[in-house]
């Protein structure tokens, strides 16, 4: 499989929302408007499959020690392929980059994560602010069947 990969500019963004509406509208990831995705423009990684977009994420910073991925999507037919791994990699990498500590992600696919070296952690341990800033805004809010995993630098 020929796949390519960069980070996001904003003509990017509708091809982005239709990838991962249908995940958006199922709850398992945040709903994020253009104006949202816009403002965070350069925290997102894109893949690309014979120039078609088919994954991205995005690094979300928190603090100074502590960034989060969110948003991690693969189309349903290149799923299993390796892109999402991929994607996770360079998050991973451009954190490092950054001089972070630590990266967070909230996810259903706890053993994906933990295959790339995430590690459970109570979601009690979160940052006060990403709850309310983010959670509230989930369909599920307040019950959240999502884990919560850590992966050191």
């Amino acid at each position: 499989m020929t796949l390519s990969f960069r980070k996001a500019t904003l003509l990017d963004i509708p091809a982005m929302q239709t990838l991962v509406e249908p995940e958006v509208v199922s709850g398992v990831i945040l709903k994020r408007d253009n104006d949202e995705v816009a403002t965070n423009i350069r925290s997102y990684q894109l893949a690309f499959y014979k120039e078609k977009l088919v994954g991205f994420c995005a690094l979300h910073i928190h603090t100074t020690t502590l960034a989060e991925v969110r948003s991690l999507i693969v189309d349903d037919s290149a799923r299993g392929s390796g892109i999402g791994s991929e994607l996770i990699r360079l998050a991973l990498k451009e954190a490092k980059e950054l001089g972070l500590k630590e990266v967070l992600s909230l996810t259903y696919q706890q053993a994906f994560f933990e295959h790339l070296d995430f590690k459970e952690i109570p979601k009690e341990s979160l940052p006060e602010h990403k709850i309310w800033a983010d959670c509230i805004n989930c369909k599920h809010f307040p019950i959240c069947n999502e884990v919560s995993l850590i992966h050191s630098i």
